[in-house]
């Protein structure tokens, strides 16, 4: 089958795939891949560093590779097979990936911060995408809160909606660091576009601490009068939901709510002409445990990316079964 021909999902084999990005992100989504995946199968890892330890690894476990990037990854005879490449590389280099690979029919599972497709949160509209030919992972904060803004907008509106998603220093590579400012605009706009607020911001702190602390995220959102008992049964739902694919996620302590005073900044951001009605802030605290499958177990930012694109993927190879990933 030559490089530009769509591939055909045959009855009974798992629909191949390929990684771009052989750093923390891309080694830890191959390896929950070969361990976890009962419907995937990884054919490829690409990278641009010969001596990185992601294409070792690789190798190591018997996954051809290649060091020349996209253009390496096009030349080589296992791209024939391939129905989904994720990228895991930056948002600068995915617009050119996702250009070549959707002049050749591939499915793309975008872990950078680009945006280039829709957003998926598996929880929240984890089932709206599934035939998209790009869908984004927005960020790690994004997976790690929007499905709480969600579970919140669900049982009321939710009039402005910020997060704060604390790292560990170690666990933001270079990938990471040069994505700060498409990470707080992406994620911010996930919020509003998938949570549901009516204005979202976004903020990440890289935690310096040693040891490394694990994943840590603050959600707050600013609401009407609302039934505390129905918001709380709601968070509390959606994190079993998100457990099921991230079992180290997890609330801090329980779901806050506070009255938010006449005097309290917070209300300028109730709706005009609404007269200014009662107000409270919601704050749900939460952490992120990596499951450790290569990333340390204080790397729950990157492992929740991970298991989210993962979840993502596997949904979207289930719902076209003998189609062809790539039509």
């Amino acid at each position: 089958m030559s490089a530009d021909t769509r591939p055909e999902a045959a009855t009974g084999r798992r629909p191949k795939v390929a990684i771009i990005g052989s750093g923390n992100i891309g080694t830890d989504l191959m390896i929950k891949v070969l361990r976890l995946s009962e419907s995937l199968e990884v054919t490829a890892m690409v990278g641009i560093d010969p001596d990185s330890e992601g294409l070792a690894r690789a190798r190591r476990l018997k996954v051809a590779t290649t060091h020349r990037g996209i253009d390496g990854l096009l030349e080589m005879d296992e791209f024939a097979d391939v129905e989904i490449v994720f990228d895991a590389t930056s948002a600068g280099a995915h617009r050119r990936h996702d250009e070549v690979l959707g002049a050749l029919g591939r499915t793309v599972v975008d872990l950078t911060p680009a945006a280039i497709g829709p957003y998926v949160v598996p929880p929240v509209n984890g089932d709206a995408h599934l035939r998209s030919r790009n869908v984004n992972m927005v960020t790690c904060g994004g997976q790690a809160t929007i499905p709480i803004v969600a579970a919140v907008s669900a049982v009321t509106p939710v009039h402005y909606g910020e997060i704060v998603a604390s790292i560990a220093s170690r666990s933001a590579g270079p990938g990471t660091r040069a994505n700060i400012d498409e990470f707080t605009e992406t994620t911010a706009s996930a919020v509003e576009a998938v949570g549901g607020a009516a204005r979202g911001k976004a903020v990440i702190i890289l935690n310096p601490a040693e040891p490394p602390l694990i994943m840590r995220d603050t959600v707050y959102c600013l609401v009407s009068e609302c039934d505390t008992e129905a918001v709380t049964a709601s968070v509390a739902d959606m994190v079993g939901r998100v457990q099921a694919y991230v079992p180290g996620y997890r609330l801090k302590q329980k779901v806050q709510f506070d009255r938010v005073g006449t005097d309290d900044p917070l209300r300028s951001w109730l709706p005009a002409g609404s007269g200014r009605p009662d107000a409270v802030k919601i704050s749900v605290f939460l952490e992120v445990e990596g499951a450790a499958h290569y990333l340390p177990a204080y790397a729950g930012n990157l492992d929740i990316m991970t298991s989210a694109a993962l979840r993502t993927a596997e949904r979207m190879a289930a719902h076209r079964p003998g189609e062809g990933m790539a039509r």
